[in-house]
């Protein structure tokens, strides 16, 4: 077999459904992940204490991913070991956080061209690797360990330059592209099979208290540079296209760009797609059907 080819395929990336991850997909998942940590080391000796300890001494993917998060996270007065103790305790207590991690990796995997293995996703992506802090922190907060919720916070954001509040609420299946100045607050909802580029904030409009922060669906693509602000609601499978300032509900299969954004195709009867954009990520479908209706509107 030729240097650096995969053992095993890689999934098909028209037929990975993120909905539906079983004990199977995660063992799937796992062996893929050691398989690939095997081929780098050999071919890369000077990783190969690196993959050795990081994944291919462990015995699943939550050990794998608590000595990970551990050994990034920690710092002088926070260590390794109690770190690695607090993910791998939580992951083993809530099955669904484990799952919803597969079902990260996988959305890495089909969705980013830059993405080559789940083991680079897993060892590399901040985004991913924050994602999966973020929801031990929100385990903590719901458990009313909120001190230890808010210095876990802390750290995801000072190592991964990615503000999530504990309290906010994540689905599965989730992209944070670059990841970079992703700020999201407190009492934001992000749905399932989302994909957020650098640098967006769903934010509060103020300092006003109580629900105040964007509930974003299934299934929404949020270009890089935007900004969500209050308590709206962007839909299912809408678009945000990148650097638009959203003030205002965006219905289901639509697109909103511009500063502040608008509905592409108007208020009334905006334009709508049928494919799912957190998932294709084309950023770019509604310009011709922009162009034209600014064309039209300027004659």
């Amino acid at each position: 077999m030729p240097a650096g080819e995969l053992r095993c395929p890689s999934p098909p990336r028209t037929t990975v459904n993120d909905s539906c991850i079983t004990d199977n997909d995660e063992a799937w998942v796992w062996t893929q992940i050691k398989s690939e940590a095997r081929r780098d080391a050999e071919s890369e000796p000077a990783l190969a204490s690196y993959l050795y300890s990081t994944i291919l001494s462990h015995s699943s993917l939550e050990r794998s991913l608590s000595f990970h998060l551990g050994n990034k996270l920690c710092s002088s007065t926070l260590l390794s070991t109690l770190l690695y103790d607090l993910f791998l305790d939580t992951f083993s207590s809530d099955p669904s956080l484990i799952a919803a991690a597969v079902a990260d990796l996988r959305a890495y995997r089909v969705r980013d061209p830059a993405c080559i293995s789940f083991s680079h996703c897993l060892l590399n992506y901040k985004g991913f690797l924050a994602c999966q802090a973020h929801r031990v922190s929100h385990k903590l907060w719901t458990q009313s360990r909120r001190p230890l919720a808010l210095a876990l916070h802390s750290r995801v954001s000072d190592v991964f330059a990615v503000d999530i509040h504990p309290a906010a609420k994540i689905g599965k299946g989730i992209l944070f592209d670059h990841a970079t100045g992703v700020v999201i607050g407190e009492t934001a909802v992000v749905g399932n099979n989302v994909s957020i580029l650098h640098h967006v904030t769903l934010g509060g409009t103020g300092k006003a208290c109580g629900d105040r922060h964007p509930k974003i669906g299934d299934g929404v693509l949020i270009g890089a540079g935007a900004t969500i602000l209050g308590n709206v609601k962007i839909g299912a499978g809408a678009k945000i296209g990148a650097g638009s300032v959203v003030l205002i509900d965006v219905p289901p299969r639509t697109t909103a760009v511009g500063n502040p954004a608008r509905l592409v195709g108007g208020k009334g009867t905006p334009a709508k797609h049928e494919e799912c954009p957190g998932e294709s990520m084309d950023h770019t479908s509604f310009i011709s059907e922009w162009r034209g209706r600014f064309r039209c509107s300027s004659h």
